[in-house]
């Protein structure tokens, strides 16, 4: 491993930034107390705790519902409290006394349900105590509070806000009025039951979400993030413009562990986009590269930032159909990023990396293959049919067992050990740090979804977006967009989903439904396909608010590395992810591309796939304005145009974009041979 670092291209000196203050500014997840001394060795003690109650409970079986709940959420908020201080002034370095309180009570409340679940509470629901009512409040509050520290105030104000509803609803007009609820009621409601607090997400995350974290915490202690940085450089980095699509390539396979587009991008970004800026690429261009294939790595299966696994417990659908759903929409946007970064660096002029600077791919997979066994291995299991909790825990038990038989056997050739005692706390340390802010971000989605469940939100909600446009589902799915944008501002993965999927989901399965039941859609009433792009649709396009001014988190992380104008990096951003903007309406209206019906309908699957691939080609020439040679804005917007055909599902539609394209091409054609017998193409168009 030793021999192959030197191999590694490192940015320019000038270029380095320092990753971990970019990350505390747009990530406040990172933004945690270092301690030091008795306290920092006492946090540390309830992190290896926390993961190795996780551990136990995976490996010999989960306790009841709510007490394994309570005990995860226990874990949680004492650490929240403990590592993220209640104000930004306050040190970075030693406990505040009130931060100290608050860990008690974070800790203490939710063992208080451990507690009387085991002998009283399951036989006295709906006759809560005062004491019930007092100490439900108190959690209610410490889990605002919480996600506030370590999510931001986002997500605070939409929960606020559903709570204010549910006690206004008497006084408000229309569709949106309702009986009321009381405060002892709402409390009961959100916090002694399995429908708030610790409802499905945190149920999610007290058995599947956390080994998955774990599972990260360990492969990142075992070099996999630069073994994927590597390979993506042995593959693409001589290529035009290779650091761009190195950091497509990188982003790509990193998104198949991690799904934080903040960490994504302050993680392989503080390499690739410092390249990018050498080779000739704008900052602002570069960060956005960086950010659009980060984001996507929300989408790419098989965990999709951890989304997966609570859609298939609030869809009902197996998780192994859900990331076989995402596998031909997470293919396409990367492969649309790529094509925009390729026909960028040919408008430019860019060459790619000197081959003799670049790792070769035979030496990273002989001397660190072994790193992906793990990763190959989870996949394997999940598409086998294992629960994600089984195949979560042996993809560790691997990690861990490869690591250390490759440490062993360095230490008998007399080599540095790879992985040691060290290594093997700090992943426990590391996973339980890292699962905090998904914890925070599932207890506070658990109370908008305990409002919803409490006063019928959702199916008003459903109901008001489908008048608003009329019955159509076009406009649906137009004002479904512009809803799950707001809504997934500033929002971690698994909350974004919880919300949009709450919120704005139903909208599009009420009207596909109505359709379906007329004769107007492919798919049964209810079916999974109807189902699952509602879910899907609404899904994406609150991921894509990391990228979407006017707060794309994602490309103000990029820009911060580059030292680019954030508004501008994010504009950008938008128009590199341009294909994602168009994808969730292509399965909407033919769910093929999710990889139903595709028994039935073969042809037209690979078909739709075929004129998707070659419109985002057409789509992206046009948004670069170069496909062989530089084009004119007429040829631009004929490729956009033609590009839009062909990606929507009409067949009339695909032979006009193509007849539009095939203009387009012989006019390129043209041009590229009166400039090639000029001479050579100009550095800069």
């Amino acid at each position: 491993m030793s021999d192959l670092a030197s191999t590694t291209v490192m940015p320019p000196d000038d270029d380095i930034v320092d990753t971990q203050a970019v990350m505390k500014k747009f990530d406040k997840e990172a933004d945690y107390r270092d301690l030091k001394g008795f306290i920092g060795k006492f946090v540390a003690a309830i992190c290896i705790a926390f993961s190795c109650f996780q551990v136990y409970t995976a490996l010999f079986g989960v306790f009841d519902a709510m007490i394994q709940r309570s005990i995860h959420v226990s874990f949680a908020f004492a650490l929240i409290y403990l590592l993220y201080p209640t104000s930004k002034k306050w040190s970075r370095t030693r406990l505040h006394p009130l931060d100290a309180c608050l860990a008690v009570f974070g800790g203490a409340t939710p063992l208080y349900l451990t507690y009387l679940w085991t002998y009283t509470l399951s036989q006295r629901a709906g006759s809560a105590t005062p004491l019930d009512i007092a100490v439900g409040l108190v959690g209610v509050l410490l889990v605002l509070e919480a996600a506030r520290r370590v999510v931001g105030l986002p997500i605070v104000i939409v929960a606020l806000t559903f709570v204010i509803y549910a006690f206004l609803g008497p006084w408000l007009p229309g569709k949106f009025a309702h009986r009321g609820v009381s405060v002892k009621t709402l409390i009961e409601h959100l916090y002694f039951t399995t429908e708030g607090v610790f409802g499905t997400p945190i149920g999610v995350s007290s058995t599947f979400i956390f080994l998955f974290i774990l599972f990260g915490s360990f492969l990142e202690k075992t070099g996999l993030g630069q073994f994927f940085i590597d390979i993506s450089n042995s593959i693409a980095g001589w290529a035009s413009g290779g650091p761009a699509k190195v950091a497509v390539i990188a982003s790509a396979l990193e998104g198949t562990v991690s799904g934080s587009s903040v960490g994504n991008v302050v993680g392989s970004g503080s390499f690739t986009i410092p390249m990018m800026k050498k080779l000739g690429y704008k900052a602002e261009f570069a960060a956005a590269v960086e950010a659009t294939a980060s984001t996507g790595g929300q989408i790419m299966p098989p965990i999709m930032g951890a989304a997966a696994f609570l859609m298939a417990e609030f869809t009902s659908i197996p998780y192994a159909r859900i990331a076989l759903a995402a596998v031909i929409p997470a293919i396409l946007y990367f492969f649309a990023v790529f094509t925009q970064v390729h026909f960028e660096a040919k408008k430019l002029g860019l060459k790619g990396m000197k081959r003799s600077e670049l790792p070769k791919a035979k030496d990273i997979l002989l001397k660190r293959g072994y790193l992906i066994i793990p990763l190959v291995t989870i996949i394997w299991l999940l598409t086998e049919g294992a629960t994600p909790m089984k195949a979560a825990m042996w993809a560790i038990i691997i990690s861990i067992g490869i690591a250390s038989l490759v440490s062993i056997i360095n230490i008998l050739r007399k080599q540095k050990a790879t992985f040691t005692f060290t290594d093997l706390v700090q992943g426990l340390i590391t996973g339980a740090r890292g699962a905090l802010g998904v914890i925070a971000a599932c207890a506070c989605a658990g109370i908008i979804i305990g409002v919803i469940t409490k006063t019928g939100l959702g199916l008003k909600l459903g109901e008001i977006l489908v008048q608003a446009a009329g019955g159509k589902l076009f406009l649906t799915l137009v004002f479904t967009m512009i809803t799950s944008l707001i809504l997934g501002m500033g929002v971690p993965t698994t909350a974004n989903y919880v919300i949009t999927s709450t919120i704005a989901a139903p909208a599009i399965i009420m009207i596909l439904n109505s359709l379906a039941k007329v004769g107007g859609y492919d798919f049964p009433p209810g079916s999974e396909a109807i189902i699952l792009s509602a879910n899907m649709f609404a899904f994406y396009f609150g991921v894509l608010a990391d990228i979407t001014p006017p707060v794309a988190l994602a490309a103000f992380a990029g820009a911060a590395i580059a030292k680019a104008n954030p508004m501008k990096t994010g504009v950008q951003a938008t128009k590199l992810g341009i294909a994602a903007f168009i994808i969730p309406f292509i399965f909407v209206y033919s769910p093929e591309m999710l990889l139903f019906g595709v028994a039935e309908h073969p042809w037209l699957t690979v078909w739709m796939i075929i004129s998707a691939i070659v419109g985002i080609v057409s789509l992206a020439s046009g948004v670069e304005g170069w496909l062989l040679a530089k084009m004119t804005w007429v040829e631009r917007v004929a490729a956009v145009v033609g590009g839009l055909g062909l990606v929507t599902p009409a067949l009339w539609d695909d032979f006009a974009g193509g007849a539009l394209l095939i203009i387009v091409l012989i006019i390129q054609i043209r041009k590229k041979k009166k400039l090639d017998g000029k001479g050579p193409l100009p550095a800069a168009a």
